[in-house]
C-alpha cells in the first residue's frame, strides 16, 4: 500500500518491515493485523488491515462493511510503545536495541557521506536490526 499523508510518502513496498502481529484467522470477520515499518528516512508507520468487524473495516454500502486497510504514521516514541505492547523482549531489542533504563532517547540528525550512509544501512540490514540499533551498537562498541 502506498499513501501520501501530510506531504510524506508511506509505501509498504519500499519501507523495511520490522514486525507483524495478527489476531486470529483471515477468515474471521473480526480479524486484523498490524505491521510496523521503517522508512529509509528513519520514520516509522503501521500498516493495518482487517475484516468487516475489525478496527480497519470500511463502509461498502448502507450498513455494509468490508475489508479495509490504513497507514498510520508513528513517532519513534509511539513505535517503541507499539512494540512494547505487542512484541516480546527479544524482538523489541532486535528492532530498538536494549533500553537504557533512566535515559530518555534523544533525536540526533547527522549529515554523512552517501557511501558511509549506504554502508551503515547495509550493515544494519545484515544484522537484521534497525538503523538506530546498529548506530547505537557501533558507537557504544567504539567509545
Amino acid at each position: 500500500m502506498k499513501k501520501i499523508i501530510m506531504g510524506k510518502v508511506y509505501d509498504t513496498a519500499t519501507a523495511r518491515q520490522l514486525a507483524r502481529i495478527d489476531t486470529g484467522s483471515t477468515a474471521e470477520l473480526s480479524f486484523w493485523s498490524e505491521t510496523l515499518f521503517q522508512k529509509r528516512t528513519g520514520e516509522y508507520f503501521i500498516h493495518g488491515e482487517g475484516g468487516p468487524m475489525s478496527r480497519y473495516a470500511v463502509s461498502v454500502g448502507q450498513n455494509e462493511w468490508g475489508w479495509g486497510e490504513k497507514i498510520i504514521p508513528l513517532s519513534a516514541e509511539k513505535a517503541r510503545a507499539w512494540a512494547e505492547e505487542h512484541l516480546g523482549t527479544d524482538e523489541y531489542e532486535r528492532i530498538f536495541g536494549i533500553p537504557d533504563e533512566g535515559a530518555e532517547p534523544v533525536m540526533l540528525s547527522v549529515l554523512l557521506p552517501a557511501d558511509l550512509s549506504a554502508l551503515i544501512r547495509q550493515k544494519a540490514a545484515e544484522k537484521g536490526i534497525s538503523l538506530t540499533a546498529y548506530v547505537e551498537w557501533a558507537l557504544r562498541s567504539t567509545l
